[in-house]
């Protein structure tokens, strides 16, 4: 198998054009997108990737959950195609390249493809995931889990936003309920290129990251039970104060995370007072501790010693402490071809580059399950990411398309 040339670039104003243009659908309030999944704007947005791909001489296909996956034609009909994209959703107050960095970037080699008149063995299709960010309707990454078997059609279907509509419903209002059977496809390969959402490349002024692993996740939902009294009146030594058993689980758990570096972190951030009232020690305290690591054994690691020590160090202070896994998903380690084709990539190109793991989850992450699988990241100012100063530099981004487009064309197999 020949590595394409390493003069090959993709056109960097031509994506950074493509990349402003969908910016101004959803715009939010202070820079940055708001064109969370299946509203108006998320339709509009779906629209003119449409037309952009079928001006690239492909063709779309929608799935039930409505999945677009815009195809290339291959030379070798019976060859199985090779996949790259990300999505097109954001957050609410998201910025203009998480997630559209990855679609628009694979839209781009395809056009370069075009303009080069490169033919490839393998079919290559450029797809744009429904609902990654699990804003509106949760979980994340909700219909590339479909596509990978995680969960059921019929239950993503049936998810609810905080104003009770149904995800389902949605879809077919915004008219992208597409009639392909979910999961039906089959890839030879995906790739998948991202901002990093961290601020390890820029720090070290790397210009790729090669990820090798994305992090797993035990979302572990906690309840300290003491006895709700007055501030006041209440003595020091008779108070059953869940707000310190808080304290005291919060510094274990930034403990836990220390003992395992690098690659491991853990900290809370979802938590309900109760009563929370100004006057009131707090009888009851609700929050969620999310672990992560690339590997499992020491993901499983930390939340045991969590289950073991927390109890301990609340029974210390006359309160009671329950916990549950409510959200998980082990650590996905790519595939070390398309890896290493990644890697070889950068440096055919130039470009300097270290291995990375996953901060966040990833359409990626669950297509690893069914078929092989790598990630591709840029730097982003300041890691910055979720919000609406996200930003990336032009030359950033193209490094991170040419690495896409050679590690897509040196899988799919350039003909001639």
């Amino acid at each position: 198998m020949t590595a394409p040339a390493a003069n090959l670039r993709i056109n960097p104003d031509r994506l950074w054009d493509s990349l402003m243009e969908m910016a101004r659908i959803g715009p939010g309030i202070a820079g940055g997108n708001n064109r969370q999944t299946l509203t108006d704007e998320d339709g509009e947005g779906r629209h003119l990737f449409r037309r952009w791909c079928e001006a690239a001489g492909m063709t779309m296909g929608v799935d039930e959950i409505g999945n677009m996956f815009a195809t290339r034609p291959g030379e070798d009909p019976d060859a199985l195609p090779v996949y790259m994209g990300s999505h097109l959703d954001t957050q609410p107050t998201g910025g203009k390249y998480d997630g559209v960095l990855g679609v628009l970037g694979a839209l781009e080699a395809v056009r370069t493809m075009n303009d080069l008149g490169v033919r490839t063995k393998h079919p290559i299709v450029v797809v744009n995931w429904t609902n990654e960010e699990g804003t509106r309707f949760a979980p994340a990454m909700l219909a590339s889990g479909v596509f990978a078997g995680r969960h059921t059609l019929d239950w993503a279907l049936d998810r609810v936003d905080a104003k009770g509509k149904r995800f389902g419903d949605e879809l077919e209002r915004i008219g992208w309920k597409g009639d392909e059977p979910v999961g039906a496809r089959k890839m030879h390969a995906l790739f998948e290129l991202h901002i990093e959402q961290g601020p390890i490349l820029e720090a070290e002024g790397k210009d790729i990251g090669v990820v090798t692993h994305g992090q797993g996740l035990r979302w572990i939902e906690c309840t300290i039970t003491g006895k709700e009294s007055h501030t006041g009146s209440t003595p020091m030594p008779m108070r059953r104060n869940a707000g310190r058993g808080l304290a005291l689980v919060t510094e274990l758990v930034h403990e836990i995370a220390m003992k395992h570096q690098p690659n491991a972190v853990g900290a809370i951030g979802h938590i309900d007072v109760y009563p929370n009232s100004r006057n009131i020690i707090p009888g009851r305290v609700v929050f969620t501790v999310d672990m992560r690591t690339h590997r499992l054994d020491t993901l499983n690691a930390m939340v045991d010693e969590l289950m073991e020590r927390a109890p301990k160090l609340c029974a210390g202070i006359d309160v009671a402490f329950e916990a549950q896994i409510v959200g998980q998903f082990d650590p996905p380690a790519f595939d070390e071809v398309c890896v290493g084709r990644v890697r070889d990539a950068a440096e055919r190109l130039g470009y300097s580059h270290r291995d990375i793991v996953s901060g966040a989850g990833h359409d990626a992450c669950w297509i690893n399950d069914i078929a092989p699988t790598a990630m591709i990241m840029c730097p982003c100012v300041d890691g910055l990411s979720h919000n609406e100063a996200e930003e990336i530099s032009k030359d950033w981004a193209a490094a991170g398309t040419d690495v896409l487009l050679h590690a897509v064309l040196e899988t799919a197999e350039v003909v001639g």
